[in-house]
């Protein structure tokens, strides 16, 4: 068991178990020269005495209880001590604008509110609900810290190690969650802190910490039930209160916790600034920041964390100028002067990629372009190859594409549809398989994701249409307003050859797909299985970039299994989006391209770091 719990210099399990170094950083993320650092009178006057403060490790950084401090200097130099990518976070401090205006270099006032609840007396009788098949247990194993930290980072959380996570879990002093799905996916965490199990808080108190949930696989009710599951079981341990802290932006979360009863209370939390923290005291985002769209401003944040200039020329384009010393490039979201005209316009008609890639010895399937004046000859390949997937030749987001034509009748109310987004038309044999995007960056694979087709949950209480409405929202909030789920004839077409209408009452548990593409723009979902990608499949896409000489490129393939070799290449995309591949480092390493001189802030887990542990 790990001793999570330090005082005086705050030694944690970081610097004991793993044996790392300290390394002290400034405000912008960079190391501290020895001037930078204080003088050996500061760092005495500093330190604080034997047994002053209390401060808990928590693997993505740590708690400063700052009640248990009694002068602030002892506060300032913990928090002067923070590890490079950590986000320590001092709470319940007295005066803290005091400290503050003596550090204003080095210290905030987080933006962020304080909530309390009012635990009861003892603990209620009776099962706690929550969503069908939901189970809430206890953080068990490393298994278990790798499937958190994946939720972390898909949800722009600082991650933590492994064992920190594992070791606190077995002590009283945590009470760390996961939800675990019907398929035993663990699909949401919380964090609570019991203040009594550390320093005999005399309030008898409790605090609550990264509460978060995956936004593909959680069902609905997934937070909710992990509040009330920690609640329930800090209240049988007899604590009076938890607090929680959450950032002033975000409402919907402050909705639920109103809604569930926490109040706000005048609590403040000071961090030091850091590359992690820098939009919360930066004075203004570029202007035009917050109108730009995930894609851009994922990369926008990547280079704004590394001291990077940005400046936003087009947000409604999505387009960005960056500039470092001498080197300033222009890009659009993913796309960048890097990329030439030629390879762009490779990848722009699905005929031209496919014709490349053939040539370069790699599997496509069988296909040919719509002639307006031989539908004969159209019908004729529907016949031999039994279903085909007909498609624009150019254009993006799923749009005028029909999967799954059968008769000579729908495809060529196919093509018509098609043509209608560009006269020109690709009909190919449809193949059986998931549909894989895989990022390659500077002819690297970066990240390779699954991605599924919309699906709902049923209830037994509410119709699909109601379900449908419920996961498009979900899907929109999760993706800044990118996925949402159209009711439209494709949706009812799916529906019907499931045996079910729009009012129809879904089971409970019963999961039904509602559209037959996977594209996140019409409320598909991403799942990473970058750790899980045969090699063969990784060295074809390298190939594939390659052959079409581009930088950046996002290729879409069919395959049975990620883990096995076999597959088809079905297009490739010049502007991939770098959004929703978390764990996986894309913004990371397409800012790498683009200025190799800068280095991305370091990250307390990988994913890479978790796939080597389990070989």
């Amino acid at each position: 068991m790990s001793d999570t719990l330090a005082t005086g210099t705050a030694r944690t399990d970081r610097e004991r178990v793993l044996g790392r170094r300290r390394e002290r950083v400034g405000p912008g993320g960079d190391p501290m020269v020895p001037a930078q650092a204080p003088t050996d009178a500061e760092t005495e006057r500093e330190r604080p005495a034997p047994g002053d403060g209390m401060v808990l490790d928590c693997g993505w950084g740590r708690l400063v209880f700052g009640q248990t401090f009694t002068e602030q200097a002892a506060v300032a130099a913990v928090l002067r001590s923070e590890a490079a990518g950590a986000r320590d976070i001092c709470i319940y401090l007295r005066d803290p604008h005091v400290l503050v205006s003596r550090l204003p270099d080095e210290l905030f006032i987080d933006p962020s509110l304080t909530y309390r609840l009012r635990l009861p007396a003892r603990r209620a009788g009776g099962e706690r609900d929550g969503p069908p098949g939901l189970r809430i247990r206890t953080l068990r194993d490393a298994d278990d810290a790798d499937a958190v930290n994946r939720i972390y980072a898909r949800n722009g959380m600082v991650t933590a190690p492994v064992d920190v996570l594992v070791d606190n879990a077995r002590t009283d002093r945590f009470l760390h969650l996961v939800a675990e799905d019907a398929t035993g996916d663990v699909v949401g965490t919380i964090t609570g802190v019991d203040h009594v199990a550390i320093f005999a808080d005399p309030d008898n108190g409790a605090s609550l910490w990264c509460l978060t949930v995956d936004s593909n696989t959680a069902p609905p009710g997934t937070g909710q039930a992990l509040l009330t599951d920690l609640a329930a079981r800090l209240t049988a341990r007899g604590r009076a209160f938890v607090d929680l802290s959450v950032l002033a932006e975000n409402t919907g979360a402050i909705r639920l916790y109103e809604r569930l009863g926490f109040y706000r209370t005048a609590t403040l939390c000071v961090k030091r600034k850091n590359p992690i923290n820098q939009r919360l005291f930066l004075p203004a985002a570029p202007k035009g920041y917050h109108r730009l769209n995930p894609y851009a401003k994922i990369v926008a944040d990547e280079a704004m964390r590394r001291g990077i200039r940005v400046e936003v020329t087009d947000p409604g384009w999505g387009e960005l100028r960056l500039s470092n010393g001498g080197r300033t490039i222009v890009t659009r979201e993913s796309l960048s002067e890097l990329t030439s005209a030629v390879a762009m316009s490779r990848c722009d008609d699905k005929r031209v990629t496919r014709r490349i890639l053939t040539e370069a010895g790699l599997s496509v399937p069988a296909g040919r372009t719509a002639t307006a004046d031989a539908a004969d000859a159209d019908a004729a390949f529907l016949a031999e190859v039994g279903r085909v997937v007909v498609k624009p030749a150019r254009g993006e987001q799923g749009n005028g594409i029909t999967v799954g034509v059968r008769t000579p009748r729908a495809l060529t109310a196919a093509v018509a549809l098609a043509r209608g987004f560009c006269p020109d038309v690709l009909i190919e044999q449809m193949r059986d398989g998931e549909d894989l995007r895989v990022i390659v960056i500077d002819h690297e694979v970066v990240a390779a994701a699954v991605r599924r087709p919309a699906q709902i949950t049923g209830d037994g209480v509410h119709d699909i249409a109601e379900l449908i409405e419920r996961q498009s929202r979900r899907r929109a909030a999760a993706t800044g307003g990118e996925s949402r789920i159209p009711v439209d004839d494709m949706t009812r077409d799916v529906l019907a050859e499931a045996g079910y209408g729009l009012r129809d009452v879904l089971p409970e548990g019963a999961v039904l797909a509602v559209r037959r593409t996977a594209n996140l723009h019409t409320g598909g979902t991403i799942h990473d299985v970058t750790g899980e990608l045969h090699p063969e499949i990784a060295e074809a896409c390298v190939a594939a970039s390659r052959a079409l000489d581009i930088p950046v490129t996002g290729l879409d393939l069919l395959v049975g299994d990620p883990s096995r070799p076999e597959h088809v290449f079905i297009e490739a995309n010049e502007r991939p989006g770098l959004a929703n591949h978390e764990p996986q480092p894309t913004a990371e390493r397409f800012v790498d391209l683009l200025f190799p001189g800068t280095r991305a802030p370091q990250r307390l887990w990988s994913p890479a770091g978790a796939a080597s542990s389990q070989a």
